[in-house]
């Protein structure tokens, strides 16, 4: 998806608030006007995993917007991420862009991903900052610490209510939400539910995208759990 406004300055653009049923016609009218980054650092491991996909037909999709993502992560400048979906790491390593010192917990079900995001992540000098965590979504989530993430990003399958307010737990009083796969919700009461919960301002502060409207940025609103 695109694009990213995290201030008044002339670098970034101001997207209306982002509902998933308008979220591919935002995209189609707004571009990004925020800086690429100079270089996706971890290219490598998108072209693996389009690869690794390719050969063996598995759910293993790649994030398609990689450098407006690192430039939202370098914006945001967590300190702690949980990620929702490893694949082979790719998204996982860009987050660890955010500070010198970022950790990442990303949960993966897949034992073959995990193994190569493993493998991945050490490739790239990141195995004591990026924490690969096997398991079920729904297991591994009540071991986390509540509150304890800046960032939280989900990319597993499709999005749900449940994992929606479970996320919000982990987050932090302002942290934010990336909710990637909003078009893959083929329930339509629950898209309906989704789509009025990131619209809540009481709740959420939903005002960018990525990878062409299929994710959206929402800042958690402070006090609300």
């Amino acid at each position: 998806m695109h694009s990213v406004s995290l201030g008044e300055t002339p670098s970034t653009f101001r997207l209306q608030k982002v509902s998933i049923a308008g979220a591919l016609l935002l995209a189609a009218l707004y571009m990004p006007r925020i800086p690429m980054a100079a270089a996706d650092p971890f290219r490598s491991l998108y072209n693996a995993t389009k690869r690794h996909r390719s050969q063996h037909g598995c759910l293993a999709y790649t994030f398609e917007d990689g450098p407006n993502l690192v430039a939202l992560v370098q914006k945001l400048r967590p300190n702690r991420v949980l990620e929702l979906g490893t694949a082979l790491g790719y998204t996982a390593c860009i987050f660890s862009t955010g500070r010198p010192t970022t950790k990442v917990d990303t949960v993966e079900r897949d034992p073959e991903h995990v193994r190569l995001a493993r493998e991945n992540v050490a490739s790239v000098g990141l195995t004591e900052r990026v924490k690969v965590i096997e398991g079920d979504f729904n297991q591994v989530l009540p071991k986390l610490p509540a509150a304890g993430y800046d960032v939280a990003f989900f990319d597993g399958y499709a999005p749900s209510m449940d994992i929606i307010d479970t996320l919000r737990t982990k987050l932090s009083g302002e942290g934010t939400l990336i909710c990637g796969n909003l078009g893959l919700v083929s329930d339509s009461a629950e898209s309906r539910r989704l789509s009025k919960e990131l619209a809540d301002k009481s709740r959420w502060l939903t005002e960018w995208a990525l990878e062409g409207g299929a994710t959206a940025v929402a800042k958690k609103v402070n006090g609300q759990q």
